[in-house]
């Protein structure tokens, strides 16, 4: 299926909005849990920079905030990563991640702006996105089911790209079904359905 939504600055830069129906997507890659956590390995000196000067943007964030984290720079999967961990740390991850994607896209601007090159960077706080993936997963497998069990498409509630991809992935991974993506933002949901 065609996606003919105009993709959001996020999807442009992550492949998220693009969420195919038979192959994983090359996005919040997934990150963390993709493994891979590494320091500066040999190719990824751009990435770890990137993360670098996230972390200094974020690191002031939290000073301006009076908010006290530990903030680890790295490169998983590809991208550059950072992660902020700590107590008190709730309010910036806001209702469903919604205060965490906007700090995101602020640090990803940060990043932008002193190399001059779009950035995937991956903001987490909390471990926010390891748990939230994690629910995904069981919603994934629970839609997953129904479909099998009654052969009609399941349609998911409305998702941020970063969720849609967990989905998307889980979904993927399954034989018998499909998923694909349709909606503008910021109702754009997923719809699970019984492969062709």
């Amino acid at each position: 299926m065609t996606d003919t939504s105009i993709p959001s600055a996020d999807e442009s830069l992550d492949a998220e909005g693009t969420e195919p129906t038979a192959a994983p997507e090359a996005d919040e890659t997934d990150e963390a849990a993709a493994g891979g956590n590494e320091k500066k390995a040999a190719g990824d000196s751009d990435l770890f920079r990137q993360s670098e000067i996230a972390a200094d943007y974020v690191e002031g964030l939290l000073d301006i905030l009076d908010y006290d984290g530990d903030i680890d720079e790295l490169v998983s999967g590809g991208r550059p990563v950072v992660e902020v961990v700590g107590a008190r740390l709730q309010s910036l991850v806001g209702q469903r991640g919604a205060t965490l994607e906007a700090l995101q896209e602020l640090t990803r601007l940060a990043v932008f702006r002193q190399t001059g090159t779009p950035s995937r960077l991956l903001l987490d706080v909390g471990g926010y996105r390891a748990s939230r993936r994690k629910e995904l997963a069981a919603v994934a497998k629970n839609a997953v089911e129904k479909v099998k069990e009654y052969g009609e498409p399941v349609r998911l509630e409305p998702m941020s790209a970063f969720e849609r991809k967990c989905v998307h992935d889980v979904v993927n991974a399954m034989s018998g079904v499909e998923s694909e993506s349709e909606g503008v933002e910021p109702n754009r949901r997923i719809i699970v359905r019984p492969a062709d």
